[in-house]
């Protein structure tokens, strides 16, 4: 087995294993230099430094049904073990990678054993909101009679993986699940995790979101709504009738487990 060698290595291994440790690994790998097979016409040989105004030319390969796809690196030791002969290779931000390759499929470190493949809508998401997936916002436009209740499969991995989540951010006091039906609507039943804190946590609304699309059961959708008391409909039915999955005090308790021992 390959052991991780850097940080983004270690971060892309743990990402791995933990959904609620994706976002930070996502925030890691748009502020890390990366390694593609490929040159420039800046002057040199083997590892090389894209200059400003520098032409830059990208290995492609193809996957066994033909599919191309780009490979890019977290280390020179990564793409060493994959390549059988000697090939020009250069360094560049990962963010300036995804920019320049839009609507192109890539994969970091292929044939290891810790790898992630990019599509194009999740590059374009990690650029425009540093997570993998992007939340649709709805505004409901008149009031509308919906089932509430638990659901009768509860989402344990998913659950379990937003209240890892939520332990890092110290501005959600507490968060519930329920499954909401509108009867008017085709739709099918939608997991529903509200979200009460203090100021602005929009951020860890969106990283739980990206951990929530993650680890849901296939096929059932998630809202996320913000709880506000005393405002009736969704809030009111999650402050007065289910227990939160997850509260603030839990995630200080979670937080001083995984924070290293001092000396």
């Amino acid at each position: 087995m390959q052991h991780p060698q850097n940080p983004l290595e270690i971060s892309l291994a743990r990402a791995a294993a933990e959904p609620a440790s994706r976002p930070e690994f996502y925030s890691l790998l748009l502020e890390s230099e990366i390694y593609v097979i490929g040159q420039t016409d800046t002057p040199g040989d083997g590892r090389t430094t894209i200059q400003a105004g520098a032409k830059l030319s990208i290995a492609n390969f193809e996957k066994n049904d033909g599919t191309p796809f780009i490979p890019f690196f977290s280390s020179v030791e990564a793409l060493q073990r994959t390549l059988s002969e000697e090939s020009r290779f250069v360094g560049m931000p990962a963010r300036d990678l995804f920019e320049i390759t839009r609507g192109a499929t890539l994969i970091l470190n292929p044939g290891s054993d810790y790898g992630k493949e990019f599509f194009p809508d999740e590059i374009d998401a990690l650029l425009a909101t540093g997570v993998n997936h992007v939340a649709t916002e709805r505004v409901v436009q008149k009031a509308t009679k919906v089932l509430l209740g638990q659901p009768a499969n509860y989402p344990s991995e998913m659950i379990s993986s937003v209240t890892k989540l939520l332990a890092k951010h110290s501005g959600i006091k507490a968060a519930y699940l329920c499954l909401m039906h509108d009867p008017a609507s085709m739709s099918a039943p939608s997991l529903v995790i509200g979200f009460e804190g203090n100021g602005d946590f929009k951020t860890a609304m969106r990283e739980a979101g990206s951990v929530a699309a993650d680890t849901a059961p296939r096929g059932t959708p998630v809202d996320f709504v913000e709880i506000k008391r005393g405002t009736g409909g969704v809030s009111d039915y999650l402050i007065e009738s289910v227990k939160p999955f997850y509260e603030r005090t839990w995630g200080s308790r979670l937080r001083s487990m995984l924070s290293p021992a001092r000396a």
